[in-house]
């Protein structure tokens, strides 16, 4: 296949104004979607297994606390290539009111659902199907939110313009942490497992509301008016993008597998290894890991700017080889650290793969053609996730099996970087291979 470069760049962008406007809304749809994510993750690693699990006893309940967050990833491809279908064929604006809805209303009735002790298995089964509600919703998001971003944007600027809509999920960590971490600050345990575990649930609504007037405000890409103008939307652009990228998907992939797998590790299944075997107190770890979100609020823009300097592919590679090297020194120095060490700990492992998470929307976006960019970003995207998402559930078996064995993260951790920095060789080598000629 002939390659091609993108077309994005023959289209005349919105003002300067109206593309920040465009990021802003953006932005914050991704932040209500990292928010409601982490706060799950929260439940998952130290509430769950008790309040809807408790007669699979403390490991069976972690398995299938883990396994419920994990059901979430699973299905998120099925919902990129649902609402990726109709992002390419009635627009990204669109599509994104109606993922966002779904995505809020899923998570804030999570927060009324009754526990084992109030209605036995109900409560659970109920929270398994708003977890895949919200699947199919995530799996719509962010791949709408990239080619929202970016078609706004000059050719020069689409790498830092796509790096902003990755700042929504340090800020959704940082929201979702912090609520935490004032329940853990003002209220005994108890009182937190009895009743104050719905708070952070519930507050998805009021900033649904927020998120839904945003992009209700915004107009639709001027990349996709032309698409619609010139009858050139594909009809299935599912099938489309296998038969004519499939290489592309599998370096989008494997570029996304380690910002994915890193979030994992480090906010879920690291959360629940250092406070019930590592022994550290669960607001230690709020604290730390919201340290290294704020700071993701300065390295993210910085690492845009650098791709917009250098590429985007260039900077994916550069923080997976930074996190491949340090992968076993990080879970080697957490197994005896003071606070202020395991602040660092957090910050140096979150800030060395957000360097590939930064510039992930921009490589991927430079595989692929407009014609079907929203399936192809979320399909990859996604795909990636639902890898990363089983990880909490196998780290768990395996820290049983190696008897807690201190480089048992670090292993997959260091495989996930492997992985990306082959797709982030490989992306430079191939600047759009989705070409617009059969």
């Amino acid at each position: 296949m002939e390659r091609a470069a993108l077309s994005t760049s023959a289209h005349t962008p919105l003002s300067a104004k109206q593309s920040r406007k465009v990021a802003v809304a953006s932005f914050v749809g991704t932040a209500l979607e990292s928010y409601d994510q982490y706060v799950f993750a929260w439940l998952a690693a130290l509430f769950a297994g008790t309040l809807f699990f408790e007669p699979l006893g403390p490991v069976g309940g972690v398995l299938a606390s883990f396994a419920t967050f994990a059901v979430t990833f699973v299905v998120r491809p099925l919902g990129a290539v649902f609402f990726g279908h109709l992002g390419d064929r009635i627009g990204r604006r669109s599509t994104l009111i109606i993922t966002i809805i779904l995505m809020g209303v899923a998570t804030g009735l999570i927060g009324v659902l009754p526990t084992y002790e109030q209605m036995g298995w109900f409560g659970a089964i109920a929270l398994v199907i708003l977890r895949l509600a919200q699947g199919l919703s995530l799996g719509g998001e962010w791949g709408g939110a990239v080619a929202l971003t970016t078609e706004h944007a000059t050719e020069k600027n689409r790498p830092f313009f796509a790096s902003l809509v990755q700042l929504g999920s340090p800020v959704g960590s940082i929201l979702s942490n912090a609520i935490w971490l004032v329940l853990f600050l003002t209220l005994p345990f108890e009182e937190i497992m009895a009743w104050a575990w719905r708070i952070p649930l519930l507050s998805a609504f009021p900033l649904l509301l927020i998120a839904l007037y945003l992009r209700w405000s915004i107009d639709e890409t001027p990349v996709f008016k032309e698409l619609v103008a010139t009858n050139q939307r594909v009809k299935y652009p599912f099938i489309e993008i296998f038969k004519k990228a499939p290489l592309a998907i599998l370096i989008a992939v494997g570029g996304g597998v380690l910002g994915h797998g890193s979030y994992t590790l480090m906010n879920t299944y690291t959360t629940n290894y250092g406070v019930e075997v590592l022994g550290y107190a669960a607001m230690e770890f709020t604290m730390a890991l919201t340290i290294g979100s704020l700071l993701q609020l300065i390295t993210i823009p910085a690492f845009g700017a650098l791709a917009n300097r250098f590429g985007s592919a260039r900077v994916v590679g550069w923080g997976a080889l930074g996190t491949l090297l340090a992968a076993f020194p990080l879970y080697w120095f957490i197994l005896d650290a003071t606070f202020l060490t395991l602040v660092l700990i957090m910050v140096v492992g979150g800030i060395l793969p957000t360097a590939s998470w930064a510039a992930l929307g921009g490589m991927m976006g430079d595989l692929f053609d407009e014609k079907a960019r929203y399936t192809a970003l979320a399909v990859s995207y996604n795909i990636a996730a639902a890898l990363a998402a089983t990880l909490p559930f196998f780290l768990t078996l395996m820290r049983v099996q190696t008897d807690n064995a201190w480089w048992h993260p670090g292993i997959v951790l260091a495989g996930l970087s492997a992985i990306t920095l082959v797709a982030a060789y490989a992306a430079m080598r191939r600047k759009s291979v989705f070409s617009s000629q059969a």
